[in-house]
């Protein structure tokens, strides 16, 4: 999928900051969970209709929540 969001090392250091804690969980790849989240915003989906490349979605969802 060509139309897929990915950030450069430079805004995810702008925006890391602003991540939720751990909660004793490892965490999924903030790279990967943060363009899902964008991605999902931008074009108005359900989270679970995120590309697999993003997945999975209840991390999408928890983070956007949180």
């Amino acid at each position: 999928m060509s139309d897929l969001i990915w950030l450069s090392e430079a805004q995810m250091r702008r925006i890391e900051p602003n991540f939720p804690p751990s909660h004793g969980m490892p965490r999924v790849d903030d790279r990967r969970v943060i363009p899902g989240i964008i991605f999902v915003v931008r074009n108005g989906l359900r989270r679970r209709d995120a590309p697999r490349e993003y997945r999975p979605h209840v991390t999408i969802y928890n983070r956007s929540i949180r």
